[in-house]
């Protein structure tokens, strides 16, 4: 008899064991002649030299399936245990399979087409109206590069631009603060990885989200970075970001030049860093357009009205667009 210690790696708890521990009551009773215990990531083994080899041969296999769809059915767990080859689940235009092993996919051409320009391109913009996926899009695509082990981190930052409300009369410390203004991220988080896988990557840094200044002075190596509402940005904050991307990194900028909430005065970053990188190969731009939204059939009627409303006012300083040159 001897005795073997299987960590639990890549997948939460939670989702391997199933609700109430059925699942591992289900694998016990696969495996009559062991004795078996686990708690938290960890496995213990108890029996045969050959049955635990067994054992710990199958435990990979599920955790492999359970890690790539975030669930683990009962039928799935019997076939693998078994021998048989377990239900793939249909793979068209999926990019990751979400919490309890929602398709999260391109569900327009444009969301597609930034998956493959993604694919193509070290740094690319997403540019378009609310709506439209493309935060969502990107952030699916940096955890499948996540957890394909093709980098080691996700970096998401958004500038904490104030709209309308004062920063200093939110309460709270620093991050309280700011946390407000990060809240789509975790959001977009929360959909794709289960709540105690999320957590233990929050804790170790290998999913961070912060604000634009944060980044300053780093190099960002071995990570996909998503900087969110890049419209918010000045010419020098987003001069300084696209220059943190280092070796083994990409970058997705994410933006909407009609919700520019800088001072009038002041220039995008966003519009200046499309004019002075449009020649530059290496870098790949996706556009948006109203028939990407996605959200309540009401968003695009909102976004269409005040398209006509903006082409009755002054010229905006902060994109050079001054729509009496139409």
């Amino acid at each position: 008899m001897i005795e073997r210690i299987i960590i639990i790696e890549n997948v939460d708890p939670v989702s391997f064991y199933g609700v109430n521990n059925s699942n591992m009551q289900l694998i016990k009773n696969l495996f009559p002649k062991l004795r078996i215990a686990a708690r938290g990531n960890v496995m213990k083994v108890i029996g045969d030299d050959e049955e635990t080899a067994a054992f710990e041969k199958k435990i990979k296999e599920l955790e492999a399936y359970c890690a790539k769809y975030n669930k683990l059915p009962e039928d799935v767990i019997i076939d693998i245990i078994k021998g048989a080859e377990p239900r793939q689940m249909k793979m068209d235009d999926v990019i990751i399979y979400g919490i309890n092993g929602k398709p999260i996919q391109g569900r327009t051409p444009n969301q597609q087409k930034l998956v493959d320009t993604f694919l193509k391109n070290d740094l690319t913009f997403a540019l378009g109206p609310a709506g439209t996926g493309k935060t969502y899009v990107a952030i699916a695509l940096a955890v499948r590069a996540l957890k394909n082990r093709e980098v080691r981190k996700i970096i998401l930052s958004r500038p904490a631009v104030e709209a309308g409300e004062k920063l200093g009369f939110l309460p709270g410390d620093m991050k309280d603060k700011i946390d407000p203004y990060l809240q789509p991220l975790y959001d977009a988080l929360e959909d794709m990885i289960p709540a105690v896988k999320l957590k233990e990557y929050m804790e170790t840094n290998v999913i961070q989200i912060a604000p634009l200044a944060f980044m300053r002075g780093r190099t960002l190596n071995d990570a996909i970075v998503v900087l969110d509402e890049a419209q918010n940005t000045t010419t020098h904050q987003i001069k300084m970001f696209l220059t943190r991307l280092g070796m083994n990194a990409k970058m997705i900028i994410t933006g909407d030049i009609t919700q520019i909430d800088l001072p009038r005065s002041t220039t995008s970053g966003l519009v200046q860093a499309l004019r002075v990188l449009r020649d530059i190969p290496g870098i790949g731009k996706v556009e948006f357009g109203k028939k990407d939204i996605v959200r309540h059939q009401l968003v695009q009627r909102i976004v269409e009205a005040y398209e006509a409303f903006d082409k009755e006012q002054k010229p905006d300083t902060r994109t050079g667009h001054n729509p009496e040159n139409e």
